[in-house]
């Protein structure tokens, strides 16, 4: 049904959520089955009662009627030979009759407390027998043995008419009795299928109960549950256009729209996403022209660039050999500048080039025994260590995945650093130490120096950033810049221990195996736009 706006009614229902679902449902099965329990109980005690009537009333009372009128019948029997006969032993019935008649009559009384009728009914046998004992049977039972009683002849007639009103008011007792415990006991028959009924009934609600419970579960909480999680696989495999259609109780409608709600934010972020792979892969292609190009720079600096400057350093040097003290202080001072800018220069240009080729043509990754390095790096700084007179030590280095060449350059970068910037006056001491921390090595090199003070602890590596005139310590700038890129290629990182004040102490860890960096454009087409399709 539709509103007058064309709008769906939202049904009366339509605003219960799982919980109180649950609850309306739990009251009513348990108002039901306090219903049916409520009327069980009563019927079963109604069964009870009738039951109890029945066995300990009804049918005891039907008996001890009878048993009354036996020992009636005897009194009669016995008055009637003693009147006849005179013979004393008739009297022992009689009396034995009285006995009986006295405690079953007692036992009636007891049995019939609080039924008018049964109790008027034992008075009315009560009063016939009394009369026919008093006309009759104590008048003869008093008569002395031995002889026939003259009496019995004379009111054979009135005994009989008074013993047949005691038959007929025993009749009418027993009769009573008997159509009392008949209704007993077809009230008990239709109690006990009045309780069957409701019983089946019982059994059958709680099966209709338990059915509808687990159908309402199916219907209400497994199938949206179903379907929810049908259509989160479905987004799952890729298909993020796909709206979620809230079902069920307002608290899982309202838990679809949320997922809902994260899918369109999904699919908004996986088009940022998009946007961000696209301009990365812009830039990616842009650094690689830019990588070309310095590819290219480098050539011309080492082919085009340096073959002039040779030049130019090799006749300045020829001028400041032949003309030396040939011409005044200030030409020679001149030719002197010339020759050293020139061999600056040059210096700086082989220095970049070394820069420029870390990462890029330096790549053999193989086993490096890292002691040996050093070994060589050390032979090699031989010179410069004995004109200082430095003593280096080292623990055992490890064995890395790693490039050779640029590990040879990180050591000459690091070692040639300590024996340069030493103290004046001090002889080097060198430290290198080496320890595993986690899944990378720790190295570290100490030396007794100059020291780096600690805001210039991230200015050293800036490349041809110098902390020092070249007039007091030679070099490019580019050392340690070189030996931060070379660190990073191989997945560490370099700095300065700022807590070391006696020198310096640079730091620099190692990764067993360098990273592997993959490079965007040689991924497949179909990985790199994934999820464009997706894009709203």
């Amino acid at each position: 049904m539709t509103g007058e706006e064309g709008r769906p009614r939202v049904g009366a229902f339509a605003t219960w959520t799982t919980r109180r679902w649950l609850r309306v449902g739990v009251a009513l099965s348990l108002a039901i089955l306090a219903l049916l329990g409520t009327t069980g109980a009563w019927v079963l005690s109604r069964t009870a009662a009738i039951s109890e009537d029945l066995a300990d009333v009804r049918s005891p009372a039907l008996t001890t009627a009878i048993r009354l009128e036996t020992a009636i019948l005897n009194q009669e029997t016995g008055i009637r030979g003693y009147g006849l006969t005179g013979t004393s032993e008739f009297l022992t019935p009689y009396r034995r009759g009285l006995t009986e008649q006295r405690a079953n009559a007692t036992r009636l009384a007891d049995l019939l407390d609080g039924e008018p009728a049964g109790l008027r009914d034992l008075r009315g046998v009560q009063k016939a027998v009394a009369r026919w004992q008093v006309r009759i049977a104590d008048p003869i039972a008093a008569a002395p043995p031995g002889s026939a009683s003259s009496l019995a002849t004379e009111r054979a007639a009135e005994g009989k008419k008074a013993f047949d009103r005691v038959r007929d008011a025993l009749h009418g007792q027993q009769e009573r009795l008997r159509a009392e415990r008949a209704r007993a006991r077809d009230d008990l028959m239709a109690t006990t299928t009045v309780r069957n009924w409701v019983f089946a009934a019982i059994g059958t609600l709680i099966v209709l109960l338990t059915a509808l419970v687990f159908d309402g579960l199916r219907r209400g909480i497994n199938r949206p549950l179903e379907q929810l999680g049908t259509e989160a696989r479905t987004i799952a495999g890729g298909d993020f256009d796909h709206a979620i259609n809230p079902t069920g109780p307002a608290d899982l409608r309202h838990l679809s729209g949320e997922i809902d709600f994260m899918r369109r934010r999904l699919v908004r972020e996986l088009a940022f996403s998009e946007e961000a792979r696209l301009r990365l892969d812009a830039q990616a292609a842009e650094l690689q022209r830019s990588n070309a190009e310095l590819e290219q720079f480098a050539y011309v600096a080492s082919h085009d660039l340096q073959e002039p400057l040779r030049k130019v350093s090799s006749f300045t040097q020829l001028l400041q050999r032949r003309y030396a003290g040939q011409l005044d202080g200030r030409a020679d001072q001149y030719i002197d500048f010339a020759v050293d800018g020139a061999n600056r220069m040059q210096i700086l240009i082989n220095d970049l080039l070394d820069f420029s080729r870390v990462g890029r043509l330096h790549n053999a990754h193989q086993n490096v025994d890292l002691d040996t390095v050093l070994a060589r790096t050390l032979s090699a700084l031989s010179v410069g260590i004995e004109e200082a007179d430095a003593t280096i030590t080292h623990d055992p280095l490890p064995t890395l995945v790693a490039d050779p060449t640029q590990m040879g350059m990180l050591w000459q970068n690091l070692i040639g650093n300590a024996v340069k910037f030493r103290r004046p006056g001090t002889a080097p001491e060198i430290r290198v130490t080496a320890a595993r921390e986690g899944e990378l090595w720790r190295f570290s090199v100490t030396d007794n120096g100059i020291g780096i003070e600690p805001e210039y602890a991230e200015k050293v590596f800036v490349i041809f950033q110098r902390l020092h005139t070249k007039d007091a310590y030679s070099g490019s700038g580019i050392g340690l810049a070189m030996c931060k890129k070379i660190v990073e290629f191989h997945g560490g990182t370099i700095g300065v221990d700022p807590e070391y004040l006696k020198g310096a102490r640079l730091t620099f860890t190692l990764a067993p195996e360098p990273p592997v960096s993959i490079d965007p454009s040689t991924l497949p087409e179909a990985t790199r736009r994934s999820g464009a399709e997706h894009a709203p």
